[in-house]
């Protein structure tokens, strides 16, 4: 590629590719390749005049040759990326809106008055038809109440009025429209599909293989807890999947033999065989798409309550224009009133606002699956956290095989590691890297795994039972010993480490000691979280009693459970919801989405386990806790927002009656201050709701 560089600093690099017009696919081939590079930290690329600012840490000369060697056509961009990219949207949207006010003032200054006059007449019937709607259906809302006001103007002969009502009203549209598309697109594209792996079935085998190279007519096999990554037929096995990321259903549904199955569903329950039937994402992006615009999803009930009274304003603002005229016989009087509202300034402020935070939180890596549930997050006041994967870190490690039995440590290990590669789950990640970090590869040794929720996995090899899983599971429901000789070596297991145990034939064989290490800003965020308004935060577990009771000391929680199932943090939340507390649950693990389900906003780590991702209402990146402050602060700046604009909308409009019912301003500036004032209302609610510099320090 070519370029040259317009402007430099260190690490910061602006520069201008050579060619002609860049079109919205090159430019969206050119971000997604850079932002995919580990050394670049922020990308914009701007297709009009073909410019790309670039942000990178590490040595100028590296990115520099990378964009030398980049190629359009070189690029293996992911399907459907420049149709879900929102680009395109967005660059129509301001071609919309710069048209517009264009053609408005540019109409002012070069065309004749009965020009004007006859266009803003012709302009005039689309309102009024709408409002003329309204009275036929028997309501009496904010259409009807436009309509009448440019009806009114028209009728006066004040045609400035008019084109000034119908242009700040039309700007209203397009900003909300294009608020509103851009939200549904941005959530659309957080919800499509990631997936990178799959289990191929292949001469009655299971292989883990890139899911690039799978295509129609392969068998995919899809375990309890992950994902379907693609539609296709069921051609072998059962289960219970979860469609609600497609078709809003809370219940799972049976599949079975010759039943469709569609890419994006989890497998809650079972297992199955997929015949795959097509291998496109643009599919599951476009259901998704209209799943959310025609779902209340989006919709929190300050939004709701906004539409509705927006609506039942609108017979006041009538009443109250007829009882100025009757008490003064003053036209113009009367028409202040008239020109003023309520209605319009609520209905599209406070949708702007709710779209907005979920816009922003979007841009701080957190997903946000609708507006109800940030206005959840700002009324809760009940954090409850799943201990492991969450507050400690997403990648714990084996620090140590202790043997047993028979079987040498590396034997140990692949067994276990064997076992756990079917299941997402930190701690079995853990065993699979471990087992090949140190090159222990196998082949499918076993036969079908089981694996028990929230207690560990079984499977035969060799006509012999293996388990593995906690200490619960292997001791207490599979009745499992300790060889007498190892007893003491049993009783002496270091106690700073999480442990997993292995054993065969109802013998132990081995130990897996892996370190789960607290993540560092855990104590921190809690106390952040206190400040801003949480005032009950309790940590689950399945861990023991010791390793919680360390943890939930050092991280400085109200209150800990440790050794629970599922469904005690589910009938815990239910418990704390039924005492009239606003309850958020964060976890990351298959054993949490019952909990994910019953809170009033459901968080998941975006790295956990398919099925927590699916159920939670909200995900946040992996990698920092910090975005639970972040997502708390921006709920309660959208609730504080929304309730300033109340009070600017009140009073603003209460005002502008009032100075017009006094004489003090005409009808046509009655209009002009009106649409004024919901016009900068509504830009204002547009923008971002924290400071830049408290998303830093979060």
């Amino acid at each position: 590629m070519k370029f040259i560089i317009k402007h430099e600093i260190r690490g910061r690099l602006r520069i201008h590719v050579i060619q002609g017009r860049m079109s919205y696919e090159e430019a969206d081939t050119l971000s997604w390749f850079l932002e995919k590079q580990e050394y670049v930290t922020d990308v914009k690329v701007y297709e009009r005049t073909a410019d790309a600012v670039i942000c990178y840490e590490g040595e100028r000369k590296r990115l520099i040759l990378l964009l030398k060697g980049f190629r359009y056509d070189k690029v293996d961009v992911p399907e459907n990326l420049s149709a879900s990219s929102g680009r395109k949207l967005n660059s129509q949207f301001r071609e919309k809106l710069i048209t517009k006010a264009v053609l408005h003032y540019g109409g002012k200054l070069f065309l004749p008055y009965p020009v004007r006059a006859a266009y803003t007449v012709i302009r005039a019937v689309r309102y009024i038809r709408e409002g003329l709607r309204c009275l036929r259906q028997g309501k009496i809302e904010v259409p009807l109440l436009d309509a009448m006001a440019i009806s009114v103007s028209v009728l006066r002969g004040d045609f400035n009025t008019a084109s000034s009502v119908m242009f700040l009203l039309g700007v209203g549209e397009l900003l909300e429209e294009w608020t509103h598309k851009k939200s549904v697109g941005d959530l659309a594209r957080s919800m499509s599909l990631n997936i990178k792996k799959v289990w191929l079935k292949r001469g009655g085998q299971e292989i883990l293989a890139e899911a690039s190279t799978v295509v129609p007519g392969d068998t995919v096999v899809v375990h309890m807890g992950n994902v379907v990554p693609f539609d296709g037929e069921v051609s072998g096995g059962e289960g219970m999947v979860n469609q609600a990321s497609l078709t809003g259903e809370s219940l799972p549904v049976r599949r079975i033999q010759g039943q469709s199955v569609y890419a994006g569903t989890v497998v809650e329950e079972g297992e199955l065989e997929i015949l795959v039937r097509a291998v496109s994402g643009s599919t599951r992006f476009e259901k998704i798409v209209t799943m959310i615009e025609d779902s209340e999803k989006l919709k929190s009930s300050l939004e709701s309550k906004a539409e509705h009274l927006a609506d039942r304003l609108v017979p006041y603002t009538l009443a109250g224009t007829g009882l100025v005229w009757l008490l003064t016989r003053n036209i113009t009087k009367a028409l202040s009133v008239l020109m003023v509202d309520f209605s319009c300034a609520l209905k599209l402020a406070m949708p702007i606002s709710v779209l907005s935070a979920i816009r922003e939180a979007g841009d701080s890596g957190i997903t946000v699956k609708g507006g109800k549930y940030l206005e959840a997050v700002a009324e809760a006041d009940t954090v409850v956290f799943d201990k492991t994967g969450t507050l400690t870190k997403a990648k714990p490690t084996v620090k140590e095989v202790i043997e047993f039995g028979d079987y040498p440590k590396e034997e140990a290990l692949r067994i276990a590691a064997c076992l756990e590669e079917h299941f997402p789950h930190s701690m079995a990640k853990a065993v699979v890297d471990a087992a090949r970090r140190q090159n222990l590869y196998h082949e499918e040794m076993h036969s079908k795994v089981e694996y028990v929720v929230a207690h560990g996995i079984s499977s035969y090899i060799e006509d012999k039972k293996v388990i593995i899983g906690s200490s619960h599971f292997v001791f207490e429901d599979e009745g499992c010993r300790v060889r007498p000789e190892y007893q003491e070596r049993f009783d002496s297991l270091p106690t700073e480490y999480s442990h997993l145990y292995l054993a065969m034939e109802q013998e132990l064989i081995a130990v897996i000691c892996i370190e789960d290490p607290l993540r560092e800003e855990a104590g921190d965020m809690i106390r952040s979280l206190r400040q801003e308004g949480i005032s009950k935060i309790v940590m689950m577990t399945g861990d023991s009693e010791r390793t919680a009771a360390s943890v939930a000391r050092r991280i400085g929680v109200d209150e800990y459970y440790a050794e629970v199932l599922p469904e005690d943090k589910a009938g815990f939340i239910e418990r704390e919801k039924a005492a009239g507390r606003k309850v958020i649950m964060v976890g990351d693990g298959i054993n949490d989405s019952p909990a994910l389900s019953a809170s009033d906003t459901g968080i998941a780590i975006s790295d956990g386990a398919e099925i927590a991702r699916e159920i939670a209402d909200i995900t946040i990146a992996a990698d920092d806790l910090w975005e639970l402050v972040t997502l708390k602060r921006l709920a309660n700046a959208m609730m504080k927002r929304i309730h300033r604009n109340y009070l600017c909308i009140v009073g603003i409009n209460s005002g502008l009656i009032l100075l017009g019912v006094l004489g003090i301003i005409q009808p046509t500036a009655s209009a002009l201050f009106h649409n004024t004032s919901t016009l900068m209302i509504s830009l204002r609610s547009m923008g971002n709701l924290l400071p830049e510099e408290q998303g830093e320090q979060a």
